[in-house]
């Protein structure tokens, strides 16, 4: 009998374990989903492929995503290059080196506009970025009208010449046309051309009142113009303006009136002043980003539009002496801005910062770091893409930002 109760017990064990097992095996099967190794995107919670580059999915640990760590072994942190530092404080000094571009001023923007309705016959500029002297021939129009005011100034300046000294009442009259032509668009010398010649022109050339650089050509030869229709858009160029973007921890290093450097490539190294008239009051849509605008002298219109440019903002002194790393060491997305920090032997783990000033070679920690903890300097870009590789995840998902 006690035999038969042995082998009973034992049955029972062996049930019981088994049981034991297949649920440890199932919760660990929850726990583990699938994951493309080049679009960490994809997440399923079985084996399959890739819907979009048709790679076989790897199984991603769910702990693994929520622990945020990552560990490499000695080979691949010598093959990744991956060095830490110990942050210490100290002074960011330097200047903050933005990169820019020349753009037009767009207060000295002019619109050259037709002052009578007629058919574009000729335009003499006809790609943008050319350009033009005060003067110089801007287009060739037609116009009944414009032949209709230079017959009455010919009949004006006839009734004139034979009635004017009797009655003085017609050299008004003779004023009133030349005004008229004048109105319209045309030069002295045109209208003294007129009257000499006594002929009429069937087609008008009018100037540009202004030089500057065309930045538009709204017409075409041939084509019917109505009064006050857009011809040309000119931009000059004594002044001109240099943009750059500003991140948020840069924005309380200048404000409008201040003088910045500018060195414009193609000119020496030496810097210009300028001085700052704008700053964006508000973050460029999509970015965390802000618009620095400057206004340069260009006396001998040496600068145009589109050229790059370095400009250079001193750093203002931080209160208090920060934490300072290279900026290499620290990771920006739209989500903000990240270090690697080691949190034992071969082992990192992603940790959110708050920036302060920010110099060409190094940048203000506020928050997230403690004094000589150890960060990853270089390869911080490749232990990123190593634990989207592994992980399926952003290292950052779970952060508050």
């Amino acid at each position: 009998m006690r035999r038969y109760l042995n082998i009973l017990f034992l049955l029972v064990a062996i049930v019981v374990a088994a049981c034991s097992t297949e649920e440890k095996s199932h919760a660990e099967g929850e726990s583990a989903t699938y994951t493309c190794p080049m679009h960490p995107q994809i997440v399923q919670d079985k084996p399959g492929t890739c819907p979009i580059c048709f790679m076989d999915l790897v199984p991603v640990s769910q702990s693994g995503k929520e622990n945020g760590e990552l560990m490499l072994s000695e080979s691949q942190i010598a093959l990744g290059n991956i060095k830490t530092k110990r942050v210490k404080s100290g002074s960011v000094g330097g200047e903050a080196i933005l990169t820019g571009k020349l753009v037009l001023d767009e207060t000295q923007t002019d619109v050259i506009s037709s002052r009578v309705a007629g058919r574009v016959e000729k335009l003499y500029l006809k790609e943008n970025g050319q350009t033009i002297k005060k003067g110089q021939p801007l287009y060739e129009l037609y116009s009944e009208e414009l032949l209709t005011l230079q017959r009455e100034y010919l009949l004006a300046l006839a009734q004139n010449r034979e009635l004017g000294k009797e009655n003085p009442r017609f050299a008004s009259f003779l004023e009133a046309a030349k005004k008229k032509l004048l109105l319209y668009g045309l030069t002295e010398g045109q209208i003294r051309t007129l009257a000499r010649t006594e002929q009429l022109s069937p087609r008008i050339t009018f100037v540009a009142p202004a030089g500057g650089v065309v930045t538009e050509v709204a017409a075409a030869e041939g084509q019917y113009v109505a009064e006050g229709s857009v011809l040309y858009r000119l931009g000059k160029l004594g002044k001109i303006w240099v943009e750059a973007e500003l991140y948020p921890q840069e924005v309380a290093n200048v404000k409008e009136g201040d003088p910045i450097g500018v060195s414009v490539e193609g000119f020496g190294q030496e810097p210009v002043t300028a001085k700052v008239t704008f700053i964006s009051p508000e973050f460029r849509a999509g970015s965390q980003v802000a618009i620095l605008r400057a206004e340069l002298p260009n006396p001998d219109d040496e600068y145009l539009p589109g050229m790059q440019a370095n400009v250079i903002i001193p750093n203002t002194e931080t209160k208090g002496t920060p934490l300072i790393l290279p900026t290499d060491a620290v990771i920006r997305d739209e989500k903000g801005a990240h270090v690697w920090v080691q949190s034992g032997k071969n082992t990192f783990r992603a940790r959110m910062v708050t920036l302060g000033e920010t110099s060409a070679d190094n940048v203000a920690i506020l928050s997230g770091l403690k004094e000589n903890e150890k960060v990853v300097v270089s390869g911080a870009y490749l232990l990123y893409s190593e634990f989207v590789l592994k992980k399926g995840a952003d290292p950052m998902a779970g952060h508050q930002h």
